[in-house]
């Protein structure tokens, strides 16, 4: 079940995101700021998106608010059993849904290059490659996509 913004699921938000950046990369400090207010992605005018089974959170993504018409599609998580069963996909469309709801233009995300199924992922739900390079935040980050909202 798909749920928006709900405050308990916070935790898991963390523990999922900080489980998959371990298994390829370091934490870094901007994911350390993040576990300590996740609730900031809220107060700043963005969206948590959760996903349950029964009352297990599988999957997670977050929108940040980075701009009057865009949002940043980010943090990106789902649990290692539950992993190509297409919850990706719906955290996607739903996060979409509710940028275009928002008279939103445009959802950039970054990402790596090594991640071969997220990316090919983006590109199937219709993001296109702006940049290839390293980004000035994020470490493990090597590619940002976007896709121009209707």
């Amino acid at each position: 079940m798909l749920h928006l913004n709900k405050h308990e699921h916070l935790p898991d938000f963390i523990r999922l995101n900080e489980q998959w950046i371990s298994e390829y990369f370091a934490l870094e400090e901007v994911d350390r700021a993040l576990a300590a207010n996740p609730a900031a992605i809220i107060d700043e005018g963005g969206f948590i998106f959760t996903m349950t089974d029964g009352d297990e959170v599988v999957a997670c993504c977050a929108l940040f608010k980075s701009g009057e018409y865009e949002f940043e599609l980010a943090r990106m998580a789902v649990s290692p059993k539950r992993r190509g069963g297409g919850l990706g996909r719906q955290l996607i469309e739903a996060a979409i849904s509710k940028a275009i709801e928002l008279k939103a233009k445009r959802v950039y995300l970054v990402s790596n290059t090594k991640l071969e199924s997220a990316i090919a992922l983006y590109q199937k739900t219709g993001f296109v490659t702006v940049s290839l390079g390293q980004h000035p935040v994020y470490a493990r980050a090597n590619i940002e996509m976007e896709r121009v909202l209707p």
